[in-house]
């Protein structure tokens, strides 16, 4: 029997992604500041893990900018500024927009049956407010239109700048009216995609986003302090 009762029954690799996105949240809710060193040991112990997981996830946070590694000092928190956060999130609107744009036209039978099954989940999420459900489902639902746009150019741009993004979006729905917002907004999104609407799809994709942008502020105020790129994209919108 392991001496972690977390690891119990837990892949390693899956083990690693359950103690990133902890730590994920934990930065992106403000309880670990910019800056701060993220010991190894004191994590372990925090999550009651071995320091192998720890060390991993420590790794994948690192990729996605959340993490900096520094000689001497080992994993501290990453200085994001609120102008960094917006601009990724402008950035991830208008790849994620141009994905959707090209699915519409593009999706095959199969996608689209694959994407109404996921908007169904996100609802049965919805109503049960279940926030670990409704934010798979919502990562599942937004690969699967950025796959249908078969362009493997925009797809590996998009994933991997959504990759840097998704502990902001998926802290979101710590609110549970952003749930219900977010389901009315992919209810759009979806409708303009079978119609093969084009244009609607772009703007409400990208409006979609920014949404998700303001709704960060809600949970964590640490992001929200306004900045010139916010102001800027609050006025393209309107």
């Amino acid at each position: 029997m392991s001496v972690f009762p977390f690891e119990s029954g837990r892949g390693r690799g899956g083990l690693a992604d359950d103690v990133c996105r902890r730590i994920a949240d934990e930065i992106v809710l403000g309880n670990f500041a910019p800056g701060s060193r993220l010991d190894e040991v004191s994590l372990a112990a925090r999550f009651n893990v071995s320091r192998t997981p720890v060390r991993e996830a420590l790794k994948q946070l690192a990729i996605m900018g959340l993490v900096d590694t520094r000689p001497n000092r080992g994993s501290v928190v990453a200085e994001l500024s609120v102008d960094q956060l917006d601009q990724m999130f402008e950035a991830i609107g208008e790849l994620e927009a141009a994905c959707a744009r090209h699915a519409a036209l593009r999706m095959t039978e199969a996608d689209r049956a694959r994407m109404l099954e996921l908007h169904a989940e996100g609802r049965a999420a919805m109503q049960a407010g279940d926030i670990d459900r409704y934010d798979a489902a919502n990562l599942e639902l937004h690969a699967t239109i950025i796959r249908g746009c078969y362009n493997p150019v925009l797809i590996e741009m998009a994933t991997s700048l959504r990759h840097r993004v998704s502990p902001f979006r998926r802290t979101q729905f710590r609110n549970l009216e952003r749930m219900g917002e977010s389901f009315e907004e992919h209810s759009v999104i979806v409708e303009a995609i079978l119609a093969h609407d084009v244009i609607t799809t772009y703007r409400e994709m990208r409006s979609h986003l920014l949404s998700a942008r303001s709704a960060t502020n809600r949970v964590a105020p640490a992001w929200g302090i306004p900045s010139n790129s916010q102001q800027k994209l609050k006025g393209e919108s309107a």
